[in-house]
Formats: structure tokens, sequence, C-alpha cells
């Protein structure tokens, strides 16, 4: 069996069941919408590709280096609602139970370490196939023949070069220079005014990178957009290195260490009791792994 790594995006999967799940607590008034929904996608994650290895990786905090090139960048994001945050601590208290590797790298954001630790799998062994659940468009980049993307809305499809192709109109090796142009209105990024995502993908299409197609500004289509483009240059160079993934980073975790393990049967139990999570409590029944 060759060996499968499911890396998953903590937050971003907590985020998703916090607002996809409400009004779901324990008789004493603890909210556990976000750990439930976690919880459950990361069993049927788990079910669906029967990973060998797994690792969930939380955010460390912001990255100062892309703070200091744009202050602007994530500042639209309000804080996290305290209902979600002590759920964080539930997530983590499960993942202790459940004997599931996690990764956090002070400082460093959660992409960051999953793009390093997707590139570290593939490198460390050529039969390594790696999954990355997140629904994060700058994930994109990394995808290539043997890693791919799980987006959890739909949980058994996997998302490869192919479809990245199809969903940005570029290879995974170009979506840095595509959101370059377009801008990210999620982690506030500024693009190129008028510049949207068609227009982007036709001219990377063209003239093969953001340095191509800037030396082909007299021959840009639409001729309205090469004031704007050229006006850009350093915002797009900006935004370049903005977006672009630190996949040589050291993520903090060996990747021997994410192997799957039998989980504490008995402290997941206890936790689905305290949880009042009856459904996966009766799972228990039977032999899982997640």
């Amino acid at each position: 069996m060759n060996p499968v790594l499911l890396l998953v995006d903590a937050l971003g999967l907590a985020y998703r069941s916090f607002f996809a799940i409400s009004d779901l607590s324990t008789s004493g008034g603890i909210p556990t919408n976000a750990a439930f929904g976690f919880i459950k996608t990361l069993r049927q994650a788990g079910r669906t590709w029967m990973p060998t290895h797994v690792a969930v990786v939380f955010d460390g905090g912001m990255d100062q280096r892309r703070k200091g090139l744009l202050p602007e960048y994530k500042a639209q994001r309000p804080p996290m609602p305290d209902a979600l945050r002590t759920q964080v601590a539930l997530i983590r208290e499960y993942l202790r139970c459940a004997r599931v590797a996690s990764a956090r790298v002070d400082g460093r954001e959660a992409d960051d370490v999953m793009a390093a630790l997707a590139v570290r799998a593939c490198a460390a062994d050529r039969a390594f196939k790696v999954l990355m659940l997140t629904s994060d468009k700058d994930m994109f980049q990394v995808v290539d023949d043997r890693i791919s993307m799980v987006v959890p809305a739909r949980g058994d499809e996997r998302m490869g070069a192919r479809e990245v192709v199809q969903k940005t109109g570029v290879p995974p090796t170009l979506v840095p220079d595509w959101l370059a142009l377009t801008g990210d209105s999620a982690d506030n990024i500024p693009g190129v005014p008028g510049v949207g995502p068609k227009t982007a993908a036709k001219w990377l299409s063209e003239f093969g990178s953001i340095a191509g197609v800037f030396d082909h500004l007299s021959e840009l289509k639409p001729e309205r957009l090469r004031g704007a483009l050229a006006a850009s240059r350093p915002a797009v160079e900006r935004n370049l290195d903005l977006v672009r993934l630190d996949t040589d980073m050291d993520p903090g975790l060996e990747i021997e260490s994410s192997r799957v393990a039998a989980p504490d049967a008995g402290a997941v139990l206890d936790f689905f009791r305290r949880m009042e999570f009856h459904s996966f409590a009766k799972e228990l029944e039977a032999p899982t792994l997640f």
C-alpha cells in the first residue's frame, strides 16, 4: 500500500463547521458545533481516503514578513468568535485522544506549513501521495501529480492539476502569478484595477509568467488595461511575494511522526460522552482509526 499523507487545515475546517452547524452545545451550555463538524469531517476523510499518515495544521499567528510587505494584509478579518476560540482547545484535546499528529509553527501561517509538509513528504518517498483537506485557493500552487486538494464541501472528490486549470485558467505553477494580478479579497490583497481572473489567465497563458506579461506590455489586450498594469507593477511584484508559499520552511513535524496510530479508545469515548456526541460514541463499538 502506497503511503498517503492527509494534511488538514485546522482553522479553515473549524471555521467552516462553526458557521455551518448552529445551536449545538452540551446540556451545560458548552458550544460544540465547530468541534463536532471538525471531527465528523476528519473521520469521513479518513474513511474515504484511508491515509497512512495524518497531520492537522494550525495557524501560528500572523506572518510578520507578509504584514511588513502589506500592512493591510488580512486586516479586514474580524476576531475569532469566542464560542469558536474555546472549541479550538476541544479540537486539540480530541486530536490528542485520537493520537492524530498536529503541527503549529509560531509566527507562520498554516498554508506555508501545509505546503512545506506536502513537499517534504514527496521528497522523502517517491511513493508518497498527499491530500490537502482545505478550501484555500492559495494551496492550488502546490498541486501536482502527487499532491492534490480535497475541498471539505466535496470530501469525496480529489482536485488535481487538471481541476486547478479548470478552476483558474492556469496551471498550479502559475497560480501565484494569477493571484498577484487579480488580488485576493480573502487576504485583503488588492489586484490590478480592472483585471479579473479570466484576463489574468489569458495573459499568463500567452506570456508564461508575470515577467513575461510585463515584457509584452505593449501587446496586451484589452489596451485600456495597459496603463493600469504599468502603474501597478510594484504592487504586483509585492503581491507575488505575498502569495507565494514557503515550501522550504521547517514545518516543525517529521513526516514519520504523522503515521496513523490506534486511538486511545477509552479517552476518545470519554471525550465523546463529555461533549455529548452520542452518535460518535456509538460508533466506537466498531473498530475505527478516526
